[in-house]
């Protein structure tokens, strides 16, 4: 077992039950140990197979993926895909408690890379918009690109990177997420062996996770894998100075 390993089975969240010594003690007991099964029969309502498959039955009909993509000639023509709240637990750990109570599922990458001291999460509730667009949509016309070459393209059109929280708040506030994943644009985070880490939203078809992919710059991603990123500060003070809302 590494040294994450011990605390990565920490962060499960179980909610407490008072036991007393008294006569009937054992009747408590077991009163409690139904109240811990009910609690994670329920907390475990979204992000499970079941749940999925019943959100995809309410889900309406997506674009073709055969649509040739159009190449994006800013982040100010892209509309906002997604909005959602960051800084609203206290620390990491009460998020990694959020995610596995609403049945989630962590890979171990990304687990790691949660308990590391560089993910951080808000002090302050904020609201952040999101922008999906895919490599092929940054302009890369060949299979794969590497990494680096897809943030720089992307600052240049003027997108910039999310936090970190936004990969894990993003897992809790979207349930309904069709077959496919979405690579959230961030600054890699090393394991606790170095190796830098990305992190993925993902629905694999057996449920909703959270898990983590090569963040070296070198890394080459296909080009029909959809980022995620936010409009950098630059582009929108750009944008303030021409007068646009």
């Amino acid at each position: 077992m590494d040294r994450t390993a011990g605390k990565e089975r920490a962060y499960h969240a179980i909610p407490h039950c008072p036991m007393r010594r008294q006569r009937g003690g054992s009747l408590v007991a077991m009163l409690c140990t139904a109240c811990i099964a009910l609690f994670a029969s329920e907390a475990k309502a979204q992000c499970t197979a079941r749940d999925v498959l019943q959100n995809h039955l309410t889900l309406k009909t997506t674009p073709s993926a055969h649509t040739p993509p159009v190449p994006v000639k800013s982040a100010f023509a892209v509309p906002v895909w997604r909005t959602i709240t960051v800084g609203t637990f206290a620390n990491s750990f009460a998020l990694l408690s959020a995610l596995d109570a609403a049945g989630c599922g962590i890979g171990e990458t990304a687990e790691e890379i949660l308990a590391r001291p560089a993910f951080a999460v808000g002090t302050t509730k904020a609201t952040v918009e999101l922008f999906a667009v895919s490599v092929a949509e940054l302009g890369f016309q060949t299979d794969t690109a590497p990494l680096a070459d897809i943030y720089a393209r992307a600052r240049q059109l003027g997108f910039g990177l999310a936090a970190a929280e936004v990969a894990p708040q993003l897992r809790l506030q979207y349930f309904d997420q069709p077959m496919g994943e979405f690579i959230v644009g961030m600054e890699p985070i090393k394991t606790w062996e170095g190796e830098p880490v990305i992190l993925t939203v993902a629905n694999g078809g057996a449920g909703l996770v959270l898990i983590g992919r090569d963040g070296s710059a070198d890394a080459e991603i296909a080009v029909a894998s959809r980022f995620l990123f936010v409009r950098s500060n630059e582009a929108a003070l750009a944008k303030a100075v021409r007068g646009e809302r």
